[in-house]
């Protein structure tokens, strides 16, 4: 405990420190970016100073960043408003669609036993078959999530070892949403995933959607491996094309990065 709060006093001070410099020289943007900041912030559930320090100082540093376009995200997704947590019926229809055949295909594919060799032996694994709009390549044999879809943009499976965790942590961009579907049975509620004030449990409700710029944490207690469909799906708007767009650029930006952003997990491809 005495390690953790000095860590956090040294985060604060090295954040503040920094953050009085940047504003000696440029004011004006430091106070646009608290403003668009704090905005951001106050749209997590159960505000903490955990979670404030995790957001301005720690991990969520670049969803801060990105936060002026995050804003600009909600207004145009205008009147679909953002409801932090999902269920599948607050998605259009055809967005709905979308999400019942992937569970569909998912269910008749053999993931599980493509994937448990490889998986298996790491504490945590990630293997993408669609990256922001784009095929990867993949040893596993899974036709499904290589055909054409309209507002599915990431297709991957993240595979949780037993008594294994991620950390509290944030996501970058708002112009998609997280789609998780848990793909085998779990038999206890200790694997689980939480964001805000909602907790979800996989051996409850298989299916779980929300907007991953909240802070939010998954975890697998159990003696289980868990395997979970990770999907991003594009936001309900009006204008789906512009957010396609979005999407695509960030894809093209972050081509490669996969295993960046993933960095605590092995990213299996081939």
């Amino acid at each position: 405990m005495e390690k953790a709060t000095k860590k956090s006093l040294r985060r604060w001070a090295v954040g503040l420190v920094l953050l009085g410099v940047i504003a000696y020289f440029v004011p004006y943007l430091v106070i646009f970016y608290l403003i668009c900041g704090l905005y951001d912030l106050s749209r997590n559930k159960n505000l903490s100073r955990e979670v404030v320090e995790q957001y301005f100082f720690g991990n969520g540093m670049f969803t801060w960043l990105l936060s002026p376009l995050n804003i600009i995200l909600d207004i145009l997704s205008l009147p679909y408003v953002n409801k932090g947590v999902y269920k599948l019926q607050d998605l259009p229809p055809d967005y709905q669609a979308e999400v019942k055949r992937l569970i569909t295909a998912t269910q008749k594919e053999n993931i599980v036993g493509q994937l448990q060799a490889r998986a298996e032996q790491q504490a945590r694994s990630m293997f993408f078959f669609k990256w922001y709009g784009k095929d990867q390549p993949s040893f596993a044999n899974v036709p499904s999530f290589y055909e054409k879809y309209n507002f599915v943009k990431t297709i991957g499976v993240s595979v949780f070892n037993k008594k294994n965790s991620t950390s509290k942590h944030f996501g970058p961009v708002r112009a998609t949403i997280r789609v998780l579907y848990n793909i085998n049975d779990m038999n206890d509620r200790t694997a689980y995933i939480w964001c805000g004030d909602t907790t979800s449990y996989w051996k409850d409700d298989k299916l779980f959607i929300f907007d991953d710029t909240l802070m939010h944490q998954s975890v697998n207690q159990t003696d289980q491996t868990r395997y979970c469909l990770f999907v991003d799906i594009l936001r309900p708007s009006y204008m789906p094309g512009l957010f396609a767009g979005i999407v695509s650029f960030m894809g093209v930006i972050l081509k490669g990065s996969n295993s960046i952003f993933y960095k605590n997990w092995k990213v299996i491809q081939k």
